[in-house]
């Protein structure tokens, strides 16, 4: 099938204004008569309240009101509504605070220097509690309770055993069993972008919010929720946005819900920015996990059976964590054909900074344990760590053992031309010492299809609006936080009605204006906003269709949009042009504007229960080989190029996919050598740029992106993710090079000059 816009790279319409500054982002606006909010926070990882005095801060000049816990309904709220038990936080303390950092009270002034210096004027009297801050500890009998709750037990928020297939017997059958522990480390998001959040309550009661979010729609339920507003008094609009990567998908912050509040109860508009340090330190961090791996193979290398025992510790509050440790069970059995699999996850309060989803959600650490064992197994067992990946590769139209369908899979090709592009035959075992190259892979989710308040929405729906000149406004409620969904969406709708790009208008993320979209997470812009978009436009296109069939007296069945015009295939002079058939149909229908709509539901059948079936209609695959450069002096570890081949389905725009895999690759890195939030009793040290590191341009391989294409019937155009699952294979990828490289295998992240050293130490004294 021949495109007009589909698979050409084309640069986004505002990429001129995100490149001259002129691009507005929250922090960018300001409203006549805004106050400024700063938030009190938690000094302490756990201790009750025992009382709060505000008269001080209130007296002090400037400063227009102070809210605390007494300000608010003492509303529990948490991100799976359909979790009722993962309700677990208040929007300010009431009782306790768990983690240092722990919300307890905000001010609004008139600058931001008097709003600090009201903070300091807040008396709090706390009664300090006994902590503990390892999930391990945490789960021990006698371990301070962080949470009352009645389903909690040994601070276990929530415990998931699975089993799928005969396990026990499938290890009786094995011919070879191996058993690992491996631990990955708390990482920040690290968004250019800080939250900001500007909220403004008018005098009709009407509440609206500019805000730095991922998901407005679940910023509007939680306001909702948490205020006791109507969903008709609540506005929430997403301006351009530095960055999310899984920070801004949990639905409100506290940045949010106390922007509101100061502004409803001062009656003017109220911003609020967090610093960096808060950003860091007290905003989602991703799940620090412990893996502990069991896998059985035949001689062969074919799998039998692999268990699974994962630790998440999800801080303070449970936040995604429900749905985060039910997770891992799609990246243990997609990938591979592994027909036996146990998993039993532990999600584990503990007093430290919540944790929520970031990019790869709860897929890249048990990835990385399994994409490591699989190379111990194969040294073991003497084969090729990619012929063993190849041998139990995910095929296409297969269904796994936990009743995954899986449907377009490019997975052996992705790890072929890895292969190929890297010359990893010849390089793997001839370079100098101190190099070498290594392989990670992953599936993904292209968009979890859950409705996490079981409200009466689809999942996506777009509306598109054919104007007289010709022209097409796209309403959606898709975020685009700097990825580019609004090009991918603008290029699907244009191809769809047989327009350029250029004539697509987009407007997006606005409660009030746009149809109900879930947000940004999860893969799933492509997918689900792609989908409601296309049957939008071919909703449009076939009111058209009508209109030139009675004019030309043709089929609707024998006509084409395309190059502007509408026309009988193979005749396209026997026909009209795109603007002539808007005009046509709007005076057919008594000038009506020519409005189509689309909603994406998909039909896929997951058990909450069980952990069985499909929670997304398709899943992509990527296999990385990764190039590394050890010095054995200092332990620095550095990677000089990158092969990242990945199974998108279909590239709607080849630029934007290998640029997200090129910031994939930069995210992995960090992840990989040098990122790792380090605390000290619940304080997290290095909360600044300065101290937390992540890799620069100087840092950044030379990367060579493979587009694998694999279309798929459910995608539009046959589209897959690109953008969370492609920064998980970096680790495992780089993990496995320094072992080929210097001999050491490193199972504790993030492979830091001190731990390769140490490894080299150890080896030393073993031989």
């Amino acid at each position: 099938m021949g495109f007009s816009v589909i698979g050409k790279s084309l640069p986004r319409k505002d990429d001129p204004l995100r490149a001259t500054g002129k691009a507005q982002f929250t922090g960018d606006l300001s409203l006549p008569g805004m106050l400024y909010g700063k938030i009190l926070r938690s000094p302490y990882p756990h201790a009750r309240i025992l009382n709060i005095d505000t008269s001080k801060a209130e007296r002090l000049s400037g400063v227009k009101k102070v809210v605390t816990a007494k300000d608010t309904l003492g509303i529990k709220f948490g991100v799976t509504g359909f979790i009722p038990p993962s309700f677990d936080e208040y929007a300010l303390a009431i009782d306790k605070v768990r983690f240092i950092g722990d919300e307890v009270a905000a001010v609004a002034a008139i600058s931001e220097e008097i709003a600090e210096e009201a903070l300091d004027l807040i008396e709090v009297e706390y009664e300090q509690l006994p902590a503990v801050f390892d999930p391990i500890e945490a789960m021990k009998p006698g371990a301070p309770e962080i949470h009352d709750l009645e389903h909690v037990k040994n601070n276990i928020s929530l415990y998931v055993d699975r089993n799928f297939g005969d396990v026990e017997k499938a290890f009786r059958d094995a011919d070879y069993v191996r058993e690992d522990e491996f631990y990955c480390q708390p990482v920040d998001h690290a968004p250019m972008e800080a939250h900001v959040s500007l909220a403004d309550y008018d005098v009709s009661g009407k509440l609206t919010l500019w805000t730095s979010t991922q998901s407005p729609y679940y910023v509007h339920k939680h306001l909702e929720r948490t205020l006791g507003l109507k969903e008709s008094q609540i506005r929430v609009i997403k301006p351009y946005t530095g960055g999310g990567f899984g920070d801004r998908a949990g639905g409100m912050s506290a940045c949010e819900f106390c922007a509101a509040l100061l502004s409803i109860k001062t009656g003017s508009p109220v911003r609020i920015s967090y610093t960096r340090e808060e950003e860091t330190s007290t905003s989602p961090r991703r799940h620090p996990m412990k893996v502990y791996l069991k896998s059985g193979v035949k001689k062969d290398g074919t799998l039998l059976a692999c268990h699974y025992k994962l630790f998440a510790d999800t801080g303070a509050y449970n936040n995604y964590g429900c749905v985060s440790i039910n997770i891992p069970i799609e990246a243990m059995t997609v990938t591979y054909k592994v027909p036996s699999v146990r998993y039993e996850g532990y999600l584990v309060y503990t007093n430290t900074q919540p944790s929520g989803a970031m990019r790869g959600h709860a897929h890249n650490q048990p990835q990385f344990a399994l994409d490591t064992q699989l190379d111990l197994i194969a040294e073991e067992l003497g084969i090729d760590p990619i012929d063993i990946r190849i041998k139990n590769a995910r095929q296409e139209y297969e269904t796994s053992c936990s009743k995954i369908e899986v449907g377009s899979c490019g997975f052996t090709r992705c790890l072929e031309q890895s292969r190929d592009l890297s010359d990893w035959n010849n390089r793997k075992t001839k370079q100098k010492e101190g190099r070498g190259l290594g392989v990670g892979t992953m599936s993904f989710a292209s968009g979890a299809a859950f409705n996490f308040f079981g409200a009466p929405s689809g999942y996506s729906a777009a509306t598109v609006r054919l104007l007289d000149d010709g022209t097409v406004t796209i309403l959606t409620g898709a975020s685009d936080i700097g990825q580019g969904s609004d090009g991918t969406l603008s290029m699907i709708a244009a191809e769809e009605l047989g327009v350029s790009l250029n004539d697509i208008r987009i407007i997006s993320a606005d409660t009030e204006l746009t149809p109900v979209d879930y947000g940004t997470y999860s893969s799933r812009v492509t997918m689900f906003a792609g989908n409601a978009v296309k049957i939008a436009a071919s909703d449009a296109k076939m009111q058209l269709f009508e209109t030139v069939a009675k004019k030309l007296e043709a089929n609707i069945d024998d006509l084409e949009a395309k190059d502007r015009r509408i026309y009988v295939k193979g005749s396209i002079e026997k026909g009209m042009s795109f603007t002539e058939a808007v005009c046509e149909t709007m005076a057919a229908n008594k000038m009506m504007p020519v409005i189509g709509k689309g909603n994406y539901n998909p039909h896929v059948q997951f058990n909450m229960l069980t952990g069985e079936g499909n929670c997304t209609p398709a899943y992509s695959f990527a296999s990385y080989v990764a190039e590394v450069e050890v010095d054995k002096e200092t332990g620095v570890v550095k990677v000089p190029y990158l092969v990242a081949a990945h199974d998108c389905g279909r590239a709607i725009n080849p630029t934007r996919v290998e640029g997200q895999l090129e910031g994939s690759v930069q995210m992995g890195l960090g992840h990989a050598l040098m990122e790792d939030l380090v605390t000290d009793k619940g304080l997290v040290l290095n909360s600044s740029f300065l101290d937390y590191k992540f890799p620069t341009v100087l840092e950044m391989p030379t990367i060579k992106s493979v587009v694998v294409e694999a279309p798929d019937p459910h995608g539009p155009f046959g589209a897959k993710e690109s953008g969370e699952g492609t920064t998980i294979p970096v680790v495992p990828a780089i993990g496995n090079a320094i072992y080929n490289a210097i001999g050491v295998r490193i199972k504790e992240m993030p492979f830091s000059p001190e731990k390769v050293l140490k490894a080299l130490e150890e080896k030393e004294n073993r031989t």
